[in-house]
């Protein structure tokens, strides 16, 4: 047997190994709770069995067995990085509603997938196999890394969703309590009636202030949620006056006008920006094109020239 057959062998073996693995981690994950299954069916009207058919089959088999193979999965998974895991998907705001132990299952079944398929594709080509290894195994490390990347996109797209749409949430906070609404109801006027992050967020504060939370500490896991440097100052102002007893209208008005400034500052700063990004692609792509276009009808005639020159 030749050392590609060897290597063939081994990927397939690893393959069967790991579908075992999960056919036999299928019962490990994680079910619907007791409470989560009462409350579903007793929003319901109908009898019991009656209100688990309403779900289609994907709710009811497709999805909690993929859920419950994903959460196997993240079970092996080292867990030396679960604080940053639990705080990026925070700010996130858990996309898709996946767990720690989702993202986990996610990042070892990518690498899994990556590493196999990078392993059949080096048995198939000639060649020595230690460099064959090396690959895979670095396939492997890339397969894992890859969510983190994912997960990160999502963290910077939502934060730059709330710094846009900020100021003008402030604004209408300002508007609703020069109103006469409190600061809780203006933000839940704001959560009923807006759909972007922020609004989100403050519909949040509004439900744990609801909880029993006070204003401080729900403020605060805002400004932890959203890790944005505006919010955080947004927050420290607003738990600033109102533990000295200033006017919340009066600091709105203050912080409404400054973010107006900030987002005006950050236009211009991104316009001043544009010459520089223009550069590469103007002239990695566009000045070729010109040259092409403008010197190419003369390339066959001074050709022909230099020609004649050097057969004189």
């Amino acid at each position: 047997m030749s050392i590609e057959q060897l290597t063939f062998a081994i990927a397939g073996l690893v393959s069967v190994a790991v579908a075992l693995l999960y056919r036999g981690l299928l019962k490990v994950g994680r079910s619907e709770t007791p409470q989560e299954r009462l409350d579903r069916l007793s929003a319901s009207t109908r009898p019991l069995e009656e209100a688990e058919l309403d779900q289609s089959i994907r709710d009811r088999v497709i999805n909690p067995w993929l859920r419950g193979q994903i959460q196997a999965a993240g079970r092996l998974a080292p867990s030396y990085n679960l604080q940053q895991s639990k705080l990026n998907l925070m700010r996130a705001g858990y996309p898709h509603n996946l767990n720690v132990l989702d993202l986990l299952g996610v990042k070892l079944l990518a690498a899994m997938l990556i590493g196999i398929v990078t392993t059949y594709l080096m048995a198939a080509r000639p060649g020595p196999l230690l460099p064959k290894l090396l690959i895979a195994a670095l396939m492997l490390v890339v397969g894992f890394l890859l969510p983190d990347f994912w997960l990160g996109s999502h963290v910077r797209r939502r934060q730059a969703a709330i710094l846009r749409h900020l100021p003008d949430a402030l604004d209408m906070l300002t508007i609703c309590v020069d109103a006469g609404a409190g600061l809780e109801s203006a933000m839940q006027r704001i959560g009923q009636k807006w759909h972007n992050e922020i609004a989100v967020e403050f519909g949040k504060v509004v439900a744990e202030v609801a909880l029993g939370l006070t204003r401080r500490e729900a403020l605060q896991n805002m400004a932890k949620r959203t890790d944005v440097p505006d919010v955080g100052s947004f927050v420290a102002v607003l738990l600033q006056a109102d533990q000295f007893g200033l006017s919340i209208a009066n600091v709105l008005h203050t912080q409404s006008e400054q973010m107006r400034i900030r987002r005006w500052q950050r236009a211009e700063e991104e316009a001043r920006k544009i010459p520089v990004k223009l550069l590469f692609p103007l002239v990695g792509l566009i000045m070729p094109a010109m040259f092409a276009v403008t010197i190419g009808p003369a390339v066959p005639v001074l050709m022909e020239v230099f020609g004649e020159m050097l057969g004189g």
